[in-house]
């Protein structure tokens, strides 16, 4: 066997030779001894170390460092698709298998990614939440009763199938209408809902749901504006502005139009911030929503009656003239908003109400807690409704209560309410009833209302004129406040706009006889025959301009509206009956 020295002999005799070139055959026979001795010392260093007495102590220590690194924890997989693949270490490699059909694919960490695994789990035919594009069988699930009895079908089985853009759509449907925040998307809760009710849909931000929601917006925007284009009829605007605790002014701008299966549609078309409430600024605006829309038919314009908005018609007025598309050159394009002239002239009546109110309204007012809503008229009604049915409650409540009566013998000096007080009570609730269910007949939104305008001004002015004359020097005197307002608004023929007498007239049931005939009830002889005039005048006027500019015929289905049989008969509407049963006697 040969040792280190034999080498280190042999080397040496190797340089010793190269120094000579005249022994060069010598030198080259020893190198190859010594290529032929190497072999045999590597193997005498391997029988070294099979003696473990031999052993270095580096080898032991490197030893130890792989038994230490094979003891360290594996990291946890950070994907979500092993949930569905089990990691299995084969001769050949590393391989995931699906856990539902046992499929296999390569999964070393560094040569192969996730991307092939998802792409399986999404067409695996044995997935139970997965439904193959290519498969033409959806899951079966059952409708909700409230869902089947809002659309008027019976409960069963619906189909199902996964698509993730519908999901997206319903959940910007949601946050529309719920007026929920865009981060309500973002919440634990929510998102742990969503993986119990779909795993496969991943929740968005709430940045890509305000992007859904403005994609929802546009998309309605182009089917109203398509809708608007093919309507033949005219449109009617209502528009109103505000300011907010911001002290940010803004306005709402909404079109009422009947499509050409005469549908009743209301829309907002705009809800935005204005520089200020003057009128050239209100006017400017609704111009610039218009153009948007492209709207250019327009019959009417509702607003309340605020200086400003006079100013804004007036402005319109000329704008819609040099577009030549008004009718009459705009001249009823100002319609004064009804419900808004009633709650002045009930707010004028109910300055001054007497002591038998403020009692009452002391008393609920200690219970409830909440002066600012019982400054307004109706909400005085609903409030002196609802106390009227408790009276024997807020008796008990004196008797049970030491510091009910304390505290209204305080108030005022007023006291608690007495049996005179409910009787008092009870004669201006019946009152009241009269102008509240008017304000709730002519702001439905869903019906036509113009027709119905001119039957409660009559009734009105009919119930005021009544009350005028009565023996109670309370309810006279709240009487005559009122009708002073009415007067204001609706006595002067030549500020009421005409349509509200045309339309009566175009009514089959009434027509031009009825309303003049009603006209010589409500009014004198010299303002009533100046109005009857100036229907004739604009319905003649109308009927011209409807000649000359005629829009098409087309098919069209007649329709009842049925929304005077919606509300019941009350005082107020009782005692236009008994005018329209003297018409009929007239007749």
């Amino acid at each position: 066997m040969f040792n280190l020295w034999e080498l280190t002999f042999c080397c040496s005799a190797c340089l010793i030779a190269l120094l000579d070139c005249y022994y060069f055959a010598i030198t080259l026979l020893v190198f190859l001894c010594c290529c032929f001795l190497c072999p045999r010392l590597m193997e005498t260093n391997v029988g070294v170390n099979d003696h473990p007495e031999l052993k270095p102590e580096t080898d032991q220590s490197d030893c130890n460092k792989k038994e230490e690194g094979v003891k360290r924890k594996r990291m946890k997989e950070r994907s979500e698709v092993w949930e569905h693949f089990v990691k299995e270490d084969l001769p050949s490699g590393r391989q995931a298998t699906c856990k539902y059909c046992g499929m296999s694919y390569k999964c070393e960490a560094k040569k192969n990614g996730t991307s092939v695994l998802w792409a399986h789990i999404n067409r695996c035919r044995k997935y139970p939440y997965n439904t193959p594009k290519d498969s033409k069988q959806s899951l079966l699930s059952f409708k909700s009763a409230k869902v089947t009895s809002a659309a008027g079908g019976t409960s069963g089985l619906t189909y199902h199938k996964f698509d993730a853009g519908s999901i997206r759509k319903a959940l910007s449907y949601m946050v529309i209408v719920d007026e929920l925040p865009f981060k309500f998307v973002e919440g634990i809760g929510f998102r742990h809902f969503c993986g119990v009710m779909e795993r496969r849909f991943n929740v968005p931000s709430r940045i890509t749901v305000a992007k859904d929601c403005f994609e929802t917006y546009l998309t309605e925007k182009r089917k109203l504006k398509n809708q608007l284009k093919k309507c033949n009829s005219r449109v009617s605007l209502t528009t109103d502005t505000w300011t907010s605790l911001q002290q940010i002014n803004y306005m709402c701008l909404t079109v009422h139009f009947i499509d050409n299966d005469w549908k009743l549609h209301k829309r907002i078309l705009n809800f935005c911030p204005i520089s200020s409430h003057k009128g050239d600024d209100i006017g400017k605006e609704i111009e610039k929503c218009l153009l948007n829309w492209g709207l250019e038919k327009v019959m009417c314009i509702t607003v309340d009656n605020a200086s400003s908005n006079d100013t804004a018609i007036g402005y319109l007025r000329r704008k819609m003239n040099g577009w030549k598309t008004g009718v009459l050159k705009g001249r009823f394009i100002h319609m004064r908003c009804v419900a808004h002239i009633v709650n002045l002239v009930v707010s004028d009546g109910l300055k001054n109400v007497n002591e038998s109110i403020q009692r009452v309204r002391h008393a609920v007012r200690f219970i409830k807690q909440s002066p600012a809503r019982l400054q307004r008229w109706n909400s005085t009604y609903l409030m002196l409704s609802a106390a009227i049915e408790l009276e024997d409650a807020f008796e008990r409540y004196s008797e049970e209560d030491p510091h009910y009566l304390l505290d209204l013998s305080e108030r005022d000096g007023k006291g608690s309410p007495d049996a005179d007080d409910w009787n008092n009570v009870r004669r201006f609730s019946k009152f009241l009833q009269a102008f509240y269910d008017l304000t709730m007949h002519i702001s439905g939104s869903l019906y036509v209302t113009s027709n119905l305008f001119f039957h409660e001004l009559v009734s009105v002015c009919i119930l005021l004129k009544d009350l005028v004359s009565s023996d109670d020097p309370d309810m006279c005197l709240m009487a005559c406040r009122m009708k002073d307002k009415y007067e204001k608004y609706w006595g002067d023929p030549e500020k009421i706009n005409l349509l509200i007498f045309i339309v009566v007239v175009l009514d089959p049931r009434y027509k031009l006889d009825y309303v003049e005939w009603m006209i010589t009830e409500i009014y004198d002889s010299i303002g009533a025959s100046k109005l009857v005039k100036n229907v004739k005048e604009a319905l003649n006027a109308l009927y011209q301009d409807y000649r000359v500019s005629s829009y098409g015929d087309g098919n069209k289905v007649e329709t009842a509206s049925s929304s005077d049989e919606k509300i019941p008969m009350s005082p107020k509407h009782k005692k236009i009956e008994v005018l329209k049963n003297k018409y009929k006697k007239h007749k």
